[in-house]
């Protein structure tokens, strides 16, 4: 008997992801566009989002490493603002590839701008300076969504935006999505052992309303809309950055070619992926599973043509 399992690796590997999801009409895709360059770190979009989602509070401790509370994205945490602060070269130092000079990108604190901090000299002769680096993270909605392929109850489904959402109720809190996330984004709560995440409002969608982190943001940093759209209004971003002298400006998750097949909430950085808590290259944690049944398949057609080639010998 053979065993045809390209079903299962094109099932894995769709390029349209709401077909893949039993829509055979569905919407357009839409997804997030966060432009890190001009978020002020206000964290309206955490209050948005715990606001609408109901969502209880993650701790409000001071942690001392920033003036980041939250930490990092949680079952609790849908919508999480990174704090990060650089010390940068200014003038003539910065020919390595940083911005050298005042650029007015809307954030705060940037190298030589309004209410930056006074340059200081290294030692080395070079003035530096201080800026902040504001990002709003969320949950990227894969197109090749690991944490769907491993579910066992159907918990976590592919709606016909193109999203990938929890159902708290189905879930049994095995907690094989958490380790299968790429992003480390899912994760499941310490009072009910169920897993959460951000849903992009799913509620709100139906309604043809934007998410409340997009409708909460002041600076228009996070930008919801059809993806493809989003994609070349990004790009555009990125090209007006370079051209205003800030050449480390790039995107991430953007691209339907990378390791899980381009995200659904993707990013404009202003330095390297790693700086804010991101992997570089993410892959698809279940990249090789069609392979993996595959040789499975044929290491047990292997395992019953012997132990049936025995039988028979002995009968004989």
């Amino acid at each position: 008997m053979a065993f045809d399992l390209s079903a299962l690796g094109s099932f894995l590997r769709s390029d349209d992801p709401p077909e893949a999801g039993g829509y055979p009409d569905p919407a357009p895709r839409v997804g997030f566009f966060t432009d890190t360059s001009v978020c002020i770190g206000c964290k309206a979009c955490e209050v948005a989002c715990k606001e609408w989602n109901a969502i209880p509070e993650d701790g409000l401790t001071f942690t001392g490493m920033s003036y980041d509370n939250s930490e990092h994205l949680g079952a609790s945490t849908w919508r999480h603002v990174a704090f990060i602060e650089q010390q940068r070269p200014m003038g003539a130092g910065a020919a390595a590839g940083g911005s050298a000079g005042p650029v007015d990108l809307g954030m705060p604190a940037m190298p030589g701008g309004a209410g930056a901090p006074a340059a200081a000299d290294d030692g080395s002769g070079d003035r530096t300076g201080m800026r902040w680096l504001m990002a709003s993270d969320v949950c990227k909605h894969c197109t090749h969504a690991a944490c769907l392929d491993v579910c066992p109850t159907g918990a976590l489904f592919r709606t016909e935006f193109g999203t990938v959402v929890v159902q708290e109720d189905v879930c049994n809190g095995c907690g094989y999505c958490v380790s299968a996330c790429p992003y480390g984004v899912i994760e499941t709560r310490k009072d009910d052992g169920r897993a959460w995440k951000c849903t992009m409002c799913y509620d709100r969608l139906g309604a043809g309303q934007e998410p409340a982190c997009a409708k909460a943001c002041p600076t228009d940093s996070i930008q919801f809309g059809d993806l493809d759209e989003l994609r070349v209004r990004a790009q555009a971003r990125v090209e007006q950055l370079h051209e205003a002298g800030v050449p480390e400006a790039r995107l991430y998750g953007a691209d339907p070619d990378d390791g899980v097949g381009g995200d659904g909430a993707f990013f404009l950085l202003l330095d390297e992926p790693e700086v804010y808590g991101l992997p570089p290259d993410p892959v698809v944690t279940t990249r090789d599973l069609p392979v993996m049944w595959r040789n499975a398949a044929l290491a047990a057609g292997a395992l019953l043509t012997g132990l049936a080639a025995t039988f028979l010998g002995r009968k004989r």
